[in-house]
């Protein structure tokens, strides 16, 4: 039987029909268009699925179940979308509301969850039961999965790693906290540290690459300078990583899990970042001496992953 997994997100909701051997076999598309109804959204989902299906030139009767990432916090002992503020949704009947539409089985998790779990069954994580993924968006994404579970904790709210302070009374976050992991290591964070560079230093090669705009700037223009062996470029690069490090090193010192997976477009840089990263944690964890070590990887699947992730999702 194939499984559905479809991937809601704030401009697109992508769906697949995947294979039991993980491939997605079909695939379709359609805008969000938020801010609306939750009726409608899901009316789109309905329409998006039965579009995958038609793609991977399959019948609905041979699909078992159909999965959604969404953002936000789901209650999996309800079905409810408690809460997803960039969709406006606050206590949403999701799983019954889907049901009704779809005539099948669904079952509903976080969307970083869901990008998690694909990357540790089908992805760079080849079946590992121990597994987090991070992804270095406009916040910090994650998902963590022990023995091959997803943790969701007791409120269904658990794996905020971007929430995590690592500098006291630090930046504010706008979870509400001071010097949250997100404000230093997102690819939003990367940008205001170059501009604030950028404005010290008017003599910068980052200004040629942005033709003298700053708001041209995005998350690639310090690494494009450093490698035009740029000094202000270097230094944004070498602080953005030590950031991003710090926050790798409480991950592994908490829980130790066999692969943390990088993705979001800083991660597109690969070992230009990752590479400096592993030295800067080599340096710092905790567990020096132990024969088995974290691997710290690219993010395999990209977008793919939250929607194989989503058709896992069982329960």
């Amino acid at each position: 039987m194939y499984r559905i997994g479809v991937d809601l997100g704030g401009t697109n909701i992508a769906v697949g029909v995947v294979s039991p051997d993980m491939k997605i076999i079909g695939k379709s598309s359609v805008k969000t268009n938020i801010p609306r109804p939750a009726d409608e959204i899901f009316d789109d989902i309905a329409k998006a699925v039965d579009m995958a299906v038609e793609n991977a030139g399959i019948q609905m009767n041979e699909v078992s179940s159909v999965g959604v990432g969404t953002p936000g916090t789901v209650n999996k002992n309800n079905g409810y979308i408690e809460f997803a503020n960039n969709l406006g949704f606050n206590q949403v009947p999701a799983k019954d509301m889907l049901e009704e539409r779809i005539g099948k089985p669904v079952y509903l998790d976080n969307d970083a969850n869901c990008a998690a779990l694909g990357e540790a069954v089908a992805g760079v994580g080849k079946g590992a039961k121990n597994f987090v993924a991070i992804t270095l968006g406009t916040g910090v994404g994650s998902g963590i999965i022990i023995d091959g579970k997803i943790i969701n904790g007791a409120n269904f709210a658990a794996g905020e790693m971007g929430h995590t302070v690592i500098c006291f009374d630090g930046k504010q976050c706008n979870c509400g906290r001071k010097g949250c992991w997100e404000q230093y290591a997102s690819a939003t964070a990367l940008i205001a540290q170059t501009k604030e560079k950028m404005l010290l230093d008017h003599d910068s090669a980052m200004w040629k690459i942005v033709d003298g705009n700053i708001e041209n700037v995005n998350g690639r223009t310090a690494f494009d300078a450093m490698r035009m062996n740029d000094p202000s470029a270097c230094e944004v690069v070498d602080k953005y990583i030590s950031y991003v490090a710090a926050g790798l090193v409480n991950i592994i010192n908490a829980l130790q899990p066999e692969f943390i997976c990088v993705g979001g477009g800083i991660a597109n840089e690969k070992e230009t970042l990752l590479a400096p990263i592993r030295e800067h944690v080599d340096r710092e964890r905790y567990s020096h001496y132990s024969t088995r070590q974290t691997e710290i990887v690219s993010a395999e699947l990209g977008n793919n992953a939250g929607i194989i992730g989503a058709a896992l999702l069982d329960n």
